[in-house]
């Protein structure tokens, strides 16, 4: 073989090595990019993955944000709260949307939660129900929550009390590694893992079902009962009210589920018990070393003004001491 020939061949090598190291970088780089243009105006992309607790507004202010700076792109998708954390540990994504606590390896491994707005799980039935009218009366017991999704020692609604329909209790949970079932399941006492029902994946998933079972229940995202428009229930969905005091009726104090409205100013006001009531937070990589642009928008969505329409979206806003806590939280980051 010629000298000529052996070089070429050497250097078709380099290139060839060269080029599958630039691409490690970039599969290994933060996925985004970030910085200014000309004009001082933020450009590059951010993206976002996790919760459908958090999905919808964080779709609505990346609107608002490139209504501001047009050249920045946003990728967002909903997989659930167990997914938004692995992508944004394993640098997937720049913002990990999350709608539950952070577990310690989570944090031991460099997540870091910035909340950015509260929400709550609630019960939910088939508004075509037999007996919907007596449970919106009497509403459930934590503990016969307990014995319906845990314990399942409540076979049939009339387990629960004998004026409800002899039938099966058509139980649903969630499939995927979600933030309201292990806060649903944190309120009963257990873990998401012992949950137990027909597992279905996404909180509209489980939210179709219970709408084509009349005799199914299972629990939902705020904004995944109620209708934003009508600010009551969607079509097919009714709220199971929790009996707060066991007093076997729902008294006026607990009664606050009629409108999205009533029912967030519970939660503002703490009187919808926490959890279900929980944070919905922002989790970004605590090394992640490009932050110029995301911390930009968590800053933007903690704005009086964005967390001003929260309300009307199902979602219920931070108070002031909690927005300097996190504009703190992320000044130090």
């Amino acid at each position: 073989m010629s000298t000529k020939r052996v070089v070429l061949i050497k250097q078709v090598v380099f290139q060839f090595v060269m080029l599958i190291f630039a691409l490690l970088l970039i599969e290994c780089a933060p996925k985004s990019s970030q910085s200014l243009d000309g004009s001082g105006k933020l450009t590059g992309n951010i993206s976002m993955s996790g919760a459908f607790a958090l999905y919808p507004i964080a779709v609505l202010w990346s609107e608002d944000f490139k209504a501001i700076h047009p050249n920045v792109r946003f990728n967002i998708s909903a997989g659930g709260a167990g997914k938004g954390i692995a992508d944004v540990l394993t640098n997937m994504v720049d913002i990990g949307l999350v709608s539950r606590d952070l577990h310690n390896q989570e944090n031991e491994k460099g997540a870091y939660p910035i909340h950015v707005a509260k929400d709550a799980v609630i019960g939910t039935i088939n508004s075509a129900h037999p007996n919907f009218k007596l449970i919106a009366e009497r509403g459930l017991t934590q503990q016969e929550l307990i014995d319906i999704f845990v314990t399942q020692r409540y076979k049939r609604w009339n387990d629960i009390d004998d004026r409800f329909v002899a039938q099966p209790i058509e139980v649903y949970t969630r499939s995927d590694a979600a933030g309201a079932a292990e806060t649903w399941a944190k309120f009963l006492g257990v873990n998401q893992e012992d949950l137990r029902g027909v597992g279905i994946f996404g909180d509209p998933g489980i939210a179709q079902a219970i709408k084509e079972r009349p005799l199914s229940i299972g629990f939902n995202n705020i904004n995944y009962l109620f209708d934003l428009k009508s600010k009551k229930p969607s079509d097919g969905l009714a709220v199971i009210p929790i009996d707060i005091n066991k007093n076997g009726r729902i008294d006026q104090a607990e009664s606050f589920y009629d409108t999205l409205p009533d029912l967030t100013e519970a939660v503002a006001d703490n009187r919808y018990p926490a959890p279900p009531a929980r944070d919905l937070t922002f989790v970004v990589a605590r090394e992640h070393q490009d932050t110029l642009l995301t911390n930009a928008f968590i800053r933007f969505v903690l704005e009086e003004k964005q967390q001003g329409y929260l309300l009307e979206n199902g979602y219920v806003p931070l108070n002031k001491d909690a927005i300097q806590r996190e504009l703190q939280k992320l000044a130090t980051r």
